[in-house]
């Protein structure tokens, strides 16, 4: 059997933090998992901007309610779901997530969890440490063919796990570090790339 593991923002819909920077004027919000290969740096540092800037997790939800997935996204996520089993795993949290859900018809999701006081974001906690490596190798132990794609440093633990790993629209700095992987940069190349790995089995 087969199963596509999917990251979420950068391949199905905008960047949170990108479109929270935009909303609330604070370039440094602007850094994602693009930019900064330790994620535990990158979200301690996210956690001490909103504080200093007296930003809650109300605000932020009222900013991804305006997200919507890219064009096209819908549609490829209904197709490999047709032919294959689909999910997306995900460094967002739960508390983010719903929304984005919902405007994909709710594919299944794997991610984290903020911990919040009132609401004061204080703090986050791993569903699990290289998780998303880890759900593809225990997915693959249990006899499943896998497949994984994204386009930022912490989805290199997955793609480098898999049975095939493809990057999507991933940065220059990516590409140029990992050569050796199959980089698409429209859904249809990467339906194709999909297709042509399932039918080689």
């Amino acid at each position: 059997m087969n199963l596509i593991c999917l990251d979420l923002e950068g391949v199905f819909v905008p960047e949170i933090w990108i479109a929270v920077a935009a909303e609330t004027g604070i370039k440094e919000l602007e850094l994602t998992t693009r930019d900064v290969p330790d994620y535990d740096d990158l979200m301690r540092g996210r956690l001490q901007i909103l504080g200093r800037h007296n930003i809650g997790l109300k605000q932020i939800q009222s900013i991804i309610e305006t997200l919507e997935p890219y064009d096209g996204a819908l549609e490829l996520i209904r197709t490999l779901r047709a032919r294959w089993q689909a999910i997306i795993l995900s460094d967002t949290f739960e508390q983010f997530a719903k929304p984005l859900m919902r405007k994909l018809e709710w594919p299944t999701l794997f991610c984290n969890r903020l911990i919040v006081e009132g609401d004061r974001i204080i703090d986050y906690s791993l569903r699990l440490a290289d998780g998303k490596r880890k759900t593809v190798s225990a997915l693959s132990g249990v006899g499943l063919r896998t497949a994984a794609v994204g386009d930022s440093y912490n989805d290199l633990g997955m793609i480098d796990e898999a049975d095939i790993g493809l990057l999507f629209r991933a940065p220059a700095q990516i590409r140029t570090e990992r050569p050796d992987l199959t980089t698409t940069d429209t859904y249809e190349e990467l339906e194709a790339e999909l297709v042509a790995w399932a039918d080689s089995e």
